[in-house]
């Protein structure tokens, strides 16, 4: 069992819940997200050394409104309230929220009022730049507390009990609009929490090989399922170092994969990690399955679980194979899994929700408590090669998710002609490293063109390309209009059955990175 300090986030459905896990863990402390009504018995398993009560986009004076045990704040532990987490807590303790007849939403400003432990290195009276985001406001405290914040329309902007160490902000300091949040943050895990900035990726890898070594003990196989991008590879690595020649690693061809993907994983995973590689080919039999079928949850499933009987399958030809490992990450299992009340599910991942009930292999997941951009440091600390760390997150359901509409192996081919343009230019215009994702997607929508004086009818291409850290959150890229135009060019000039091409310019949220 681990011994690390963990801070616990109870979840009341905010957006921005999983930034709080991301900035507590920039701080090198360790911190996992739960669903808020997880119960005071659970509460206590985890032994948290520190609870943060998330915002959310309910009213806390609502009648069924989410609410927790106010046991909570007799665990001995720091609590600190967020936003809805804040009026929350006065409100269970003993304190008056109300409606406010003016909101704060978007930019303000707040005024320590004195020093605090929270507000440590702050100015008393000095404001400084925060991000709100609620219709309601903190009227009266709860006895014992007392104000250490405010702003222009929330005079409890922020409060505190010092003695029961527990403390609330109004803004959220986990946004990138509250320029000094990490501080505040930092204020709140080492001055008061007390705790040691110990989560590395070093002290993870031992972790992690020790839970592994655990979990599948001294006999069996695990088979790993490999599909050229980081996390698989990454975990394929993790894995090698905690079993060592134990490990069987799969690749299975499914017709939905990049152009020259199988070759590039058979040289990689054959020369540099010499492991037991084998390679199915599988096109024909996904193709058949997802023939027809155009509803983007049904596809991931139908993937999910072919996937499953193929290494079900190869494991019967692998003497004592009795393990499965897969490369769910942290972001997989949030979006996959609806809290009840405030969360909902964005999707299914094929990591998640795609698997069938009756799977013989059991399943060893080393990742899961990791976002994307954590994989990425394990990776090197693993020594995988920095081409494959730094490769772009590839969807699992592969070319199933960007060829929306029916999968049409010529459709397909076209895609990935169109998409390896994509990949080639913005390659060529060095920014690839710099583009968390880059990639095409084929629209079942026809247009009308003129190509040679002939009138065509054909597909529509869409360019995508955001920033992301973790994938949790995006922008799209501002690529320049010169690449635009020559990706453009040449995917009209090069690609039969697409006469039109279009740029995405939708941020997550509202959108989605993959169109499906």
């Amino acid at each position: 069992m681990s011994s690390r300090q963990t801070v616990l986030i109870l979840d009341f459905g905010s957006q921005y819940t999983q930034l709080i896990a991301r900035r507590i863990r920039e701080q090198s402390v360790y911190s996992e997200i739960h669903p808020y009504n997880i119960g005071m018995e659970r509460i206590r398993e985890l032994a948290p050394a520190a609870i943060v009560l998330s915002g959310g986009p309910s009213s806390c004076i609502e009648e069924g409104a989410p609410t927790i045990s106010a046991e909570i704040y007799e665990l001995g532990v720091p609590v600190l309230g967020i936003c809805y987490g804040a009026q929350l807590t006065a409100k269970l303790l003993g304190g008056k929220v109300e409606y406010s007849e003016k909101h704060e939403y978007g930019r303000a400003e707040l005024a320590p009022l004195k020093s605090v432990d929270l507000f440590e290195g702050f100015e008393a009276g000095e404001g400084f730049e925060v991000w709100m985001s609620h219709g309601d406001r903190v009227h009266t405290l709860p006895d014992g507390f007392h104000l250490v914040g405010k702003s222009q329309n929330s005079p409890a902007a922020a409060f505190a009990c010092e003695r029961r160490q527990i403390y609330c902000v109004q803004f959220h300091p986990e946004v990138a609009h509250t320029p000094r949040g990490s501080e505040v943050v930092a204020n709140f895990l080492f001055r008061i929490a007390k705790l040691e900035p110990t989560w590395s990726m070093a002290s993870f890898v031992d972790e992690a090989v020790g839970t592994v070594r655990a979990q599948v003990g001294d006999e069996g196989r695990i088979i790993c399922g490999l599909s050229g991008g980081v996390d698989s590879s990454v975990l394929a690595s993790l894995l090698h170092k905690a079993i060592g020649d134990r490990l069987t690693c799969i690749f299975v061809d499914n017709g939905l994969l990049r152009a020259g993907e199988r070759e590039y994983v058979e040289a990689v995973f054959r020369d540099h990690f010499h492991v037991d590689l084998r390679v199915i080919d599988a096109a024909d039999r996904f193709l058949e399955k997802l023939h027809g079928e155009t509803d983007p949850e049904r596809k991931r499933k139908i993937i999910g679980v072919e996937f499953i009987r193929i290494f079900e399958e190869e494991s019967g030809s692998i003497e004592n194979a009795k393990w499965l490992a897969q490369g769910t990450l942290y972001p997989d299992v949030i979006e996959s899994v609806s809290f009840k009340g405030p969360s909902a599910v964005i999707k299914s991942h094929h990591n998640v929700g795609g698997l069938p009930e009756d799977m013989d292999l059991e399943l060893v997941e080393p990742l899961r408590e990791l976002f994307k951009d954590e994989v990425r440091i394990l990776g090197r600390e693993l020594g995988v090669p920095e081409e494959m760390v730094k490769r772009q997150p590839f969807p699992g359901p592969g070319l199933a998710v960007r060829c929306l509409g029916d999968l049409h192996r010529t459709r397909l081919d076209t895609l990935r002609e169109a998409d390896k343009i994509v990949d080639d230019e913005i390659r060529a215009a060095g920014l690839y490293d710099d583009i968390w994702q880059s990639f095409g997607v084929l629209l079942p929508v026809k247009t009308v063109g003129v190509m040679g004086d002939q009138r065509t009818y054909a597909e529509v291409f869409a360019i995508r390309a955001v920033h992301s850290v973790d994938g949790m959150t995006a922008d799209w890229v501002h690529l320049p209009y010169e690449l635009l135009s020559k990706i453009s060019t040449r995917v009209i000039n090069e690609v039969r059955g697409i006469n039109r091409v279009v740029y995405d310019i939708t941020s997550k949220p509202p959108g989605t990175i993959e169109w499906e």
